[in-house]
């Protein structure tokens, strides 16, 4: 009995890793689309129906939650300038999932001509859509340090 029920765990342990693993690459992909400005990759790993806000922290301005239309969002990645140097540095990834929902938490660095622009978190909820995730549903933290 108790082979059995290593082999289950074994596998068990291997799929969600696999999972883990296919997640993942759903947000690199969206990052790799970012950094190069390519609104066709972002739509191909996003869903029709994806949810864009931003939570901006402030002292002095007090904090503040944006919302983004998923068209301006791919409208105004289009449009960044050629010559302006831009680098999200994700920290890390914690990916949790159930069943067709992933979540996904991100801290990160953002810059802009190699200067720490701000910083926060990126979460991001995906669904699995057939055997592809999709992005439904990203907020992220900006604060500056």
């Amino acid at each position: 009995m108790k082979k059995y029920f290593c082999i289950f765990f074994l596998i068990a342990t291997y799929s969600s890793s696999a999972q883990k693993e296919d997640v993942q690459k759903v947000i690199e992909t969206f990052f790799e689309g970012f950094h190069k400005r390519d609104t066709l990759i972002l739509q191909s790993i996003c869903s029709d129906k994806l949810v864009l806000q931003s939570i901006s922290e402030s002292a002095i301005k007090g904090n503040k939650l944006s919302n983004e239309s998923s068209k301006d969002f791919f409208h105004s990645i289009a449009n960044i300038p050629a010559d302006l140097k831009f680098f999200e540095k994700i920290i890390s990834y914690n990916i949790e999932i159930d069943g067709t929902m992933a979540h996904v938490w991100a801290p990160y660095e953002f810059y802009i001509n190699d200067k720490l622009s701000h910083s926060g978190v990126n979460t991001f909820t995906l669904f699995r859509e057939k055997d592809n995730w999709r992005i439904i549903y990203l907020i992220d933290t900006r604060r500056k340090k």
